[in-house]
């Protein structure tokens, strides 16, 4: 009876490769939400025109904000450090490489929300501050998803079901860990350089 019922076998994670149907699918997402991005941030520079300088609230401090650019891009390189090494079989830092990318990816979004508390505006206050806390609460929405994404793939890297052959959902978290990165970075130079220019 046994030797008669069909063999079960673990079907494997991911699709073979690194650019599947879910990397071009998340290629898709990404334009759709660099829309938005591009939505909000065309906002800010419409009041910033029609206003002036002095529709802004506060002239937004540095100490913060330039070491959590400086953490996140320090993520987005261990990121791409994992996927450069699932490309190589290398599971070991592979796995490294994710945990760091998810640790530095809560650092960040930790002191984010200790700089929303040392604002002295809110949300509701004026337009800035809604144009500054939807922006950079829509991004923290987009960082909390990423880290997500990071933590799924790392436990699936631990329990061994990527290898260089088969590594797509790492790619697809990757590409998207670099675009909300990439994102930050315009909010950046929008909220926190501009201010300063002109």
């Amino acid at each position: 009876m046994s030797d008669a019922a069909p063999r079960m076998m673990a079907l494997p994670v991911g699709s073979i490769g690194h650019k599947s149907f879910g990397w071009w699918g998340m290629m898709t997402v990404i334009m759709t939400e660099a829309s938005l991005f591009a939505y909000l941030l065309f906002a800010y520079f419409y009041f910033l025109v029609h206003y002036g300088h002095g529709w802004i609230a506060e002239k937004p401090g540095l100490a913060l904000a330039a070491p959590n650019t400086a953490i996140l891009l320090l993520s987005s390189l261990f990121v791409w450090w994992a996927e450069s090494c699932a490309a190589r079989d290398r599971r070991g830092a592979q796995a490294v490489g994710l945990a760091i990318g998810v640790v530095l990816g809560v650092i960040f979004l930790a002191i984010q929300i200790l700089e929303w508390r040392e604002k002295p505006f809110t949300i509701a206050s004026t337009s800035y501050g809604s144009s500054y806390f939807i922006t950079t609460g829509f991004h923290m929405a987009h960082v909390v998803v990423g880290v997500l994404m990071l933590a799924a793939v790392l436990l699936w890297s631990l329990l061994g079901y990527f290898d260089s052959r088969r590594r797509a959902p790492i790619s697809i978290a990757a590409v998207y860990w670099h675009f909300v990165d990439l994102v930050w970075l315009a909010i950046f130079f929008t909220f926190y350089l501009t201010p300063y220019i002109g």
